[in-house]
């Protein structure tokens, strides 16, 4: 039978919510594989923007349709940490595919096997979040989560900067390598007794509408707050799927004597040294205020963006363009596990809808290289980054017009005010 839900970390479960920290910054230069690295490592061999959009998709498609049923194995099993490990272990492989075999079926396989077992991990994660903490210590325990993936970023940026800069490239793909090693020895010390899968699933005592079985799994599809969310995310990473690897290309492009790994590199930094504080405040602000105005300030950061980056050619935009990434990849990272874990609490199916979630965005995220590839290479940059910042402006449009259906998921909780006080 589930405990109940636990409010804060205790003693007993410390060393297991350290080495949680521990697996998140390792895995943030694994998850994604090259990332942004991937189009400069491309453009370098020969391959047109456009050429990069589609295998880029490719991998986004792939891990689109996989995520919800990978999410529905995460509530299901008790091995969520070998799914995990695993997945590192596959992501690495299908990387260093393509340091030595660069050929179009070769990237595009790698893209497909990166993509299925980043869908993975996601919800894996979340799960093991949220058996150790349980519900109501979820909100503080995501934004320690977030702030310690984007910390590992930071170093693994400025890492693969400094590696690739003398080098060359292929040292971004030994620093992956070896930050799935570290991920692997963290997984190894999150103690599998501290986690309670029921809980992880959402199945608690206290939740409304508990019982002792997971509801049927329509329920999931008859969730108009899911929806919602669903389609919000969908049209926000249409519009911010593309905009740092077009940055990237567009230095590479020019060959104005920018190294274009370290600018890359520094892209990524500016970015993830703002989450991390953004991380932490956001889950304050998720505790005390709820989830809308989080959700209001990462849709409103984006428009503006992509605005910035279409309308201040110069690599020196960078650095408003990424802090403004930061802040709402930020606020994100925090809101979605959690909203998804409110809106579902009681069903079973936490990490299955998650996975929904990820799955409906993942449309969004995988046309969105694609959607801004063909347009770079019509109309260039700056017509890109144009389009990526009106899907962004539709996205906080449907959000504040379904406030009303997102009330309940969105404010804050009387176990969160209880527990203030």
């Amino acid at each position: 039978m589930p405990t109940p839900p636990r409010t804060a970390p205790t003693t007993t479960i410390a060393p297991s919510l350290a080495a949680l920290g521990a697996l998140n910054f390792f895995l943030a230069d694994v998850r994604d594989g090259l990332g942004p690295f991937l189009g400069v490592f491309l453009i370098e061999k020969g391959w047109a923007p456009d050429q990069i959009g589609f295998v880029m998709t490719l991998g986004g498609l792939a891990g689109m349709l996989a995520t919800t049923p990978l999410g529905a194995l995460a509530d299901a099993t008790r091995a969520k940490r070998f799914v995990v490990g695993l997945c590192a272990i596959l992501t690495i492989a299908a990387s260093l595919a393509i340091l030595f075999v660069p050929t179009v079926a070769v990237v595009a396989l790698s893209q497909i096997a990166t993509g299925v077992t980043g869908a993975a991990i996601g919800p894996a994660i979340a799960g093991l979040t949220l058996g150790l903490v349980g519900q109501t210590g979820l909100p503080h325990q995501l934004g320690r989560n977030e702030a310690w993936n984007h910390a590992g970023n930071v170093a693994a940026a400025a890492l693969a900067g400094a590696f690739g800069y003398v080098y060359g490239l292929p040292a971004v793909f030994a620093l992956m390598t070896a930050m799935a090693v570290g991920s692997l020895i963290a997984l190894m010390r999150i103690d599998p007794t501290h986690v309670d899968h029921a809980v992880a699933r959402g199945l608690e005592h206290d939740a409304p509408g508990h019982t002792t079985a997971p509801a049927r799994f329509s329920a999931l599809l008859r969730s108009a707050p899911l929806a919602i969310l669903a389609v919000t995310l969908m049209l926000f990473h249409l519009g911010n799927g593309a905009l740092l690897p077009l940055l990237g290309q567009q230095v590479a492009s020019a060959k104005n004597g920018i190294d274009p790994a370290a600018f890359t590199a520094v892209t990524i930094v500016v970015a993830q040294v703002t989450m991390i504080g953004v991380a932490l405040i956001a889950g304050r602000i998720a505790e005390t205020r709820g989830y809308y105005p989080v959700f209001v300030a990462a849709l409103v950061a984006l428009p503006i963006r992509a605005l910035i980056a279409a309308t201040w050619i110069s690599p020196w935009a960078v650095i408003p363009v990424q802090v403004l990434d930061g802040v709402g990849a930020g606020l994100l990272g925090v809101a979605v596990p959690g909203l998804v874990a409110r809106m579902l609490r009681g069903t079973g199916h936490v990490n299955a809808g998650l996975g929904m979630v990820m799955t409906v965005q993942g449309i969004g995220a995988s046309l969105s290289p694609s959607f801004a590839g063909v347009i770079a290479a019509r109309f260039g940059f700056s017509a890109a980054y144009m389009a990526l910042g009106v899907a962004a402006g539709i996205a906080l449009c449907v959000w504040l017009v379904a406030r009303g259906h997102m009330r309940m998921a969105c404010d804050v909780t009387k176990e969160a005010t209880a527990g203030r006080d």
